[in-house]
């Protein structure tokens, strides 16, 4: 889970809009109407192909890079960037049940100070993650 870049063919169509496509990823296509939103919409297909690959545990591609890819003169390349643990936040954030032990002495001590369990657990697993 990190921050990346690709390069992504952005087409005009001839019925208006744009048709975009990442080169390095697979299946990774979308479309937009003006350059603001197909902008968003590539955002948006980035981190959702980029989040699956990870999930999957699949290996992420190398981008390419932009000055080599081939493209014809309705089109042109651009960066597209985007954040998959942002996206995971926003996306993602059902919370989750978690077991847990610790010592009965540490339990009484939290409990009289009336700490919040979970959020000391997500504080630290964020730290810990340096996220």
């Amino acid at each position: 889970m990190a921050k990346y870049i690709y390069p992504a063919i952005f087409t005009k169509e001839d019925e208006g809009g744009y048709s975009i496509l990442f080169p390095d990823l697979q299946g990774c296509y979308t479309q937009g109407e003006e350059i603001q939103d197909s902008l968003e919409m590539a955002n948006d297909a980035l981190c959702l192909a980029l989040y699956c690959l990870e999930d999957r545990n699949e290996e992420i591609p190398a981008p390419s890079d932009p000055s080599t890819i081939k493209y014809d003169e309705n089109s042109f390349v651009t960066l597209v960037s985007c954040d998959t643990i942002e996206y995971r936040k926003f996306f993602d954030s059902k919370a989750v049940k978690k077991t847990l032990t610790i010592p009965s002495w540490l339990n009484k001590m939290a409990e009289q100070a009336e700490l919040n369990f979970s959020q000391i657990l997500q504080n630290a697993l964020k730290e810990k993650l340096r996220i």
